[in-house]
C-alpha cells in the first residue's frame, strides 16, 4: 500500500457502525465482570507471624555480624555446632548428595538459560524489522 492509497483511505469521512451483535457481547461482558464475586484477599493474619519471625532472624544476624566485626574477631562457628556440621557432612557422603546438588545446579542451570533465551527471543520478534521496508 502506497502513501497516497493510505491518505485516501483515511480522508473519506465514513460512519463508523458496529455490527450487529457487538454491543450485546460487550455489554454481557461487562454485566459478568460486575457479577463475578472479588477476588480472594491475601492471608495476612496468617503471613505476618512468619514476616516477622524472618525479620527477627535477619535482624539479629546483621546485628552479630556488626558485633563480630566491631570487636574484630573471626566469624567461626560456636562449638557446639560442630558435631552437627560433622553429622551433616557425614550424612551428605552417606546419601551421595554430591550428585543431588549437581542435579540441583544443573536443574537451575538449565531454567536460567531458557528464561534468558526466550527473553531474547521475544527481543528479537518484537524488533522492528528495517530492511527494504517503504514506510
Amino acid at each position: 500500500m502506497r502513501h497516497e492509497d493510505l491518505d485516501y483511505v483515511l480522508s473519506r469521512e465514513q460512519e463508523i457502525i458496529p455490527s450487529s451483535g457487538f454491543v450485546d457481547s460487550v455489554m454481557d461482558a461487562v454485566r459478568r465482570e460486575t457479577s463475578a464475586p472479588p477476588p480472594i484477599p491475601f492471608p495476612w493474619k496468617r503471613a505476618l507471624p512468619g514476616v516477622f519471625a524472618a525479620s527477627c532472624v535477619l535482624v539479629s544476624t546483621f546485628v552479630i555480624d556488626v558485633e563480630r566485626f566491631t570487636r574484630g574477631t573471626e566469624a567461626q562457628l560456636p562449638v557446639q555446632l560442630l558435631p552437627a556440621f560433622a553429622l551433616v557432612l557425614q550424612v551428605w557422603k552417606t546419601i551421595d548428595a554430591s550428585w543431588i546438588a549437581l542435579a540441583l545446579v544443573l536443574s537451575l542451570a538449565l531454567v536460567k538459560f531458557s528464561t534468558i533465551f526466550t527473553s531474547l527471543q521475544k527481543v528479537m520478534v518484537d524488533k522492528p524489522d528495517t530492511r527494504g521496508s517503504n514506510l
